[in-house]
């Protein structure tokens, strides 16, 4: 049998998932990458989930054209850094160049998107040292140890012995937005917590976070469409 799919133009592939627990059929759709999954209960026949799938398909399509498609970054993609949209293109000499004509990254084309994640990496922490650094110092506390990871479910952490964890594509976010999630984990230093008093921590560092806080939740899984 061939793979599940709505039919159409595109195709949408569907991932089947059954589940004991499941009741009746669920839909979600993942902001992250477009996976449109079915958990059905373990009995039902697939044929039931495909035609429910059918019934939803407009506002399948809905939610999928406006989380927008997946760029593969090599040369001629457009990418944000720092909030700002700069095209890839082919460079010279040994170093990834920013200027605002563009990124001109060397070397081969079959490697452009590694090279160019790799550099972008180091500046996230220099940008992300940087700004934990300065809140740390507002905070009058101290953190152990900075790592970056390309995280799918969180933006940054904080663990219980100091250790602060941020994803790096931050650093294609607005720089208020990076400076809001280096304080929002700072701030755990002093609290470990959602509590009123983390949050008067957040503001004391920071000041109004509810601008960059919103992006985040409107924009952010935007960040994790390119590819490299």
């Amino acid at each position: 049998m061939s793979d599940p799919h709505l039919p159409g133009e595109p195709p949408i592939p569907l991932i089947l998932r059954r589940s004991a627990q499941a009741k009746r059929i669920s839909l979600r759709i993942s902001q992250l990458d477009g996976r449109v999954t079915l958990t059905m209960p373990k009995r039902l026949a697939e044929h039931e989930a495909l035609e429910f799938a059918r019934s939803k398909e407009g506002w399948i399509r809905k939610h999928l054209s406006a989380r927008g498609e997946d760029v593969v970054v090599g040369e001629g993609a457009e990418l944000p850094l720092g909030g700002k949209m700069y095209r890839v293109q082919a460079g010279t000499g040994r170093r990834v160049q920013i200027t605002p004509e563009g990124i001109f990254v060397p070397g081969p084309s079959a490697r452009m998107g590694a090279r160019l994640a790799a550099h972008l990496k180091e500046i996230a922490r220099d940008r992300l040292a940087g700004a934990s650094d300065d809140y740390a110092a507002r905070l009058g506390r101290s953190y152990t140890r900075l790592s970056l990871r390309d995280t799918r479910s969180r933006w940054g952490s904080c663990t219980s012995d100091g250790g602060l964890m941020y994803s790096w594509r931050l650093i294609m976010a607005p720089p208020e937005v990076l400076d809001y999630v280096a304080a929002h984990e700072v701030a755990h230093l002093a609290q470990m917590n959602h509590s009123p008093s983390f949050w008067a921590e957040v503001t004391r560092i920071y000041g109004d976070y509810a601008a960059p806080r919103r992006w985040l939740r409107s924009h952010g899984s935007t960040l994790h469409r390119y590819k490299f």
